[in-house]
């Protein structure tokens, strides 16, 4: 019942959110909140930090990119054809990480992010190299930036709720197990192995599909799509919402991309806010914003029963 009401809650936000802040920007919230919740399914549910999503990003946004520009594919296709990349991508990548554990899985991660990034910069006559790739077009029904926002937000939605459904699966309990002591997982007779790459590669499913449709936002593909510092940008997302809730994402995703989109146009040292606010929630809040929230009301429902006790 819970779960429902929030999501109606974000519905309503969905309703309201270009009114509210420019289509471009909400778009590019709801765009991050997908890659978000998608890192959340191996960090917070899986127990695995991979500074490598930006990898499965990267490819599906140049997927999409190329596939528009050069095959004038459509929209569905070109969408499904890009996450499909991205998965078989990551089923190769994935098959190779999870065999380590820890700093070592964090490292390949980041390194064959690097190798990607570097093969984005250096084969300039197809991705543009540090130029980025132009040119990039919406079809004509989605010109409109308010029309792509509906578009968005309902496969947000979707995304949202396919999401939900693996993390309340069998599955998803497996994923937590893993995460709480993998020892005892794989104990239990659980692959440990293969339960890692089918969360890895979900993960990086939604990944690419997101990175397909920023490069529909802008019409370009920036070469820092596919950086490490973007895989940096999903871990902080992830962590301030709140890693391991399910919702908490959302919430970290919408405060990275207005605080990155809006208070850096009258602030260049925006990235100090970030840095204290990720610094409070290491040493103060490991539950991110969903702790903030769950302790505020825990306070005012504590202050409410003292007031009503005779």
């Amino acid at each position: 019942m819970r779960d429902r009401w929030i999501f109606l809650l974000i519905v309503g936000v969905l309703a309201v959110g270009p009114f509210v802040q420019r289509e471009v920007i909400a778009t590019e919230i709801l765009i991050f909140a997908v890659v978000a919740l998608a890192n959340n399914l191996i960090l917070g549910y899986t127990g695995m930090l991979s500074f490598g999503q930006a990898t499965f990003f990267g490819v599906g946004a140049y997927a999409a990119g190329l596939l528009t520009i050069h095959a004038g594919l459509p929209l569905p296709v070109v969408l499904a054809a890009a996450t499909v990349l991205a998965t078989g991508l990551a089923v190769l990548i994935g098959a190779v990480c999870v065999q380590r554990i820890g700093l070592y899985f964090i490292m390949l991660t980041f390194a064959f992010n690097q190798m990607f990034y570097f093969i984005a910069y250096s084969w300039t006559t197809l991705t543009g190299g540090e130029d980025g790739l132009p040119g990039v077009r919406r079809p004509a029904a989605l010109a409109d930036d308010l029309t792509f926002y509906v578009l968005v937000a309902l496969l947000f939605l979707a995304c949202l709720l396919l999401m939900k459904r693996v993390v309340d699966s069998p599955w998803g309990r497996v994923f937590r197990a893993i995460r709480d002591n993998e020892a005892r997982a794989a104990a239990v007779g659980h692959d440990v192995r293969r339960y890692k790459l089918l969360s890895f590669t979900i993960s990086a499913a939604f990944t690419g599909f997101a990175g397909a449709l920023y490069s529909l936002l802008y019409g370009i593909v920036p070469i820092d799509a596919i950086h490490w510092l973007r895989s940096g940008d999903i871990v902080f997302m992830t962590l301030i919402g709140g890693s391991g809730h399910f919702f908490g994402p959302i919430i970290g995703a919408a405060f990275f991309i207005w605080l990155s989109e809006t208070v850096s146009v009258v602030w260049d040292r925006w990235p100090m806010i970030l840095g204290v606010v990720f610094a409070l929630v290491v040493l103060f809040l490991r539950g991110g914003v969903v702790e903030l929230i769950r302790r505020g009301h825990g306070l005012v429902t504590a202050r409410g029963g003292a007031a009503t006790a005779p």
